[in-house]
């Protein structure tokens, strides 16, 4: 600030420094990349823990080595990580089509997918088959022939019993798009389970058909003493509802409670009828199954006639022009049933091969290049790598080799998993031997492979890649002593892990150590842990400067934090009061 002095006194300016304080990046974040049970294709989301990967892609999946990766990272002490799913073949979103009202055209489009970043993005694979929509109008003006509500659920059969695991619902929705309770817009911006896509282009196109037996207008109707009527479910043998009444009922509210007391009791034995409700919408009654045993199915259809077979009318339930509908819409459902319009199989594709893991940047990023859109990633993962050594060797170095190219660009770190089939010290050092190629000073592997608790196979143990438990330690001692500090030792104690595919002795650690490969070992008295912190540049016989994790981790620090904090140079005038500056800011974060 310029002051000029006009009188005698004391004059305070505060003059810029030059300092700008340049903080240290953080080392400590994962990136796998593999397949998994659900989540958008090629695009990185970021999990704080292994509840989020749960949520976000489905958790642990016995054909995804990388979702045990993943765990075991988060046990170890890693508190953040990107994950991307990618996969081969043919994979595809569950979809289903919602019918008008009338059920003349199909209005609606579901798809299993979410928003990321505002735009809709599909969410492939098998688990979109187990949602659910359901419609129905019984909103906060029943009479309005607009309002709907849209009820979405993930549910799954255990025991004989469907169980829900999420739901989403929205309330008093419609189809006048422009409104600010449009269905596609509300259901787009917050739903986690389906994304809608508008089918009519028309403007004045009727809301969805309801779900379950849904009445017409029963104002007026009357039930008496000794009133009854069959129930046909899904077609089959009807059974006669008796009213056991004494006086004509002729409340709409009363009609409904009567009206489901007397279908509940038919027969105690069929969850559809004893779980059933009848419940109001405007002047209408709408049926609806119960669902408390196996035998409930969403496409269940539910129909009223008297005993000749003719649908009842003047009752309550005016079934001449009750719509009997299915009673949920079942994604992935490819049956045109009532106002199901059909729909889409998701599909899961098959594991990723060299292609789709290594992806591409052009037309649009995929695989591990979707690592693009993140900031930053400084630990590297690619499990299924491991297993493409034994479909295909040079498939694998394709894969690895790129990683390895992608780390160094990105400032990162790989850790290299070996093949299922290595399991002794020879099948190791041939393993180096082939993979000689991937020797570099970005990356690092262990041997043996750990053994983990399966929960999915009764906790028997399975084998799995070191990367996912590696890099929690290597977050878990970055946080406690610093990323200079080597990730291995007694410190380095591998948790969730029981046992190693081998047993490695102090003469065999004595082979491997010098030709780069890191042991994890099994001390009785101490427990499993990392044994060493060699680079794959860590050969005895060739000289590198970069021989050792911690050294080559804390320079990929050091030059990532640098870059990040001196970005306010770039169009600084080139001179000595700049250089001055640099220097200051500089010397003051390698001396801090």
């Amino acid at each position: 600030m310029s002051i000029t002095p006009t009188y005698p006194g004391v004059y305070i300016a505060t003059v810029p420094s030059g300092v700008r304080t340049i903080t240290g990046v953080e080392t400590s974040v994962a990136a796998f990349v593999d397949s998994f049970k659900r989540g958008p294709i090629n695009r990185a989301v970021r999990v704080f823990s292994f509840g989020d990967f749960e949520l976000e892609f489905g958790g642990l999946n016995s054909a995804s080595e990388a979702s045990y990766g993943v765990q075991q990272f988060f046990l170890n002490g890693g508190s953040r990580a990107w994950v991307v799913r990618t996969a081969s073949g043919n994979f595809a979103p569950a979809s289903i089509r919602l019918r008008a009202e009338d059920k003349a055209s199909d209005i609606l489009l579901a798809t299993a997918g979410r928003q990321i970043h505002g735009v809709s993005i599909d969410d492939p694979g098998k688990w979109g088959n187990a949602l659910r929509i359901e419609i129905d109008y019984e909103t906060s003006d029943p009479a309005s022939t607009e309002l709907f509500n849209l009820t979405v659920s993930e549910v799954i059969v255990e025991n004989g019993q469907q169980v829900e695991l999420r739901s989403e619902s929205y309330q008093d929705v419609t189809m006048q798009s422009g409104a600010g309770n449009y269905v596609v817009d509300n259901v787009n911006d917050g739903s986690s389970l389906i994304q809608l896509t508008r089918l009519s282009t028309t403007s004045d196109v009727t809301r969805p058909a309801a779900n379950g037996l849904l009445g017409g207008d029963a104002s007026g109707a009357e039930l008496n003493p000794g009133d009854a009527f069959d129930i046909v479910v899904n077609g089959g043998i009807p059974k006669t509802v008796v009213l056991s009444i004494t006086a004509p009922v002729t409340a709409l509210a009363d009609i409904a409670r009567t009206l489901q007391a007397a279908i509940r009791g038919v027969d105690p034995s069929d969850t559809i009828l004893a779980g059933a409700t009848v419940q109001l919408a405007g002047s209408r009654l709408h049926v609806a199954a119960g669902r408390g045993g196996a035998v409930f199915d969403s496409e269940t259809v539910i129909e009223l006639a008297d005993s000749s077979g003719t649908p009842i009318s003047g009752a309550a339930l005016d079934a001449i022009s009750a719509v009997a509908n299915l009673q949920q819409y079942a994604l992935g459902s490819t049956a045109n049933v009532g106002a199901q319009g059909g729909g889409v199989v998701g599909t899961d594709g098959g594991p990723p091969d060299a292609t789709a893991l290594e992806g591409s940047r052009r037309p649009e990023r995929s695989g591990m290049y979707a690592l693009d859109e993140v900031d930053s990633f400084n630990i590297l993962c690619l499990p299924r790598a491991a297993e493409l050594y034994e479909i295909d060797r040079n498939q694998a170095a394709v894969v690895l080799g790129a990683a390895e190219s992608y780390c160094e660009e990105r400032r990162a770190f790989l850790i290299v998993d070996l093949p299922p089939s290595v399991d002794n010290v020879q099948e190791a050092t041939d393993w180096l031997n082939d993979m000689a190629t991937l020797r570099h000073r970005n990356a690092a592997a262990y041997f043996p492979r750990p053994l983990i608790p399966d929960p999915l196979n009764e906790h028997r143990l399975r084998s799995v890649g070191a990367s996912g438990t590696v890099a929690g330690i290597y977050a878990r001692t970055d946080t406690a002593r610093g990323v200079w500090k080597a990730p291995a030792g007694l410190d380095g104690i591998m948790r969730n892990v029981s046992d190693l595919e081998y047993r490695l002795s102090g003469q065999e650690n004595g082979i491997i150590n010098p030709l780069g490969l890191n042991a994890l070992r099994n001390f009785d008295a101490r427990g499993i842990v990392v044994w060493g912190a060699r680079t794959l540049k860590g050969v005895d016989h060739q000289p590198s400067e970069w021989k050792y994790v911690p050294v080559r981790r804390t320079a990929l620090f050091i030059e990532e934090s640098l870059y990040r904090g001196t970005q306010w140079a770039v169009f600084e005038a080139n001179d000595e009061p700049l250089w001055s500056q640099l220097r200051l800011n500089i010397g003051a974060f390698m001396q801090r």
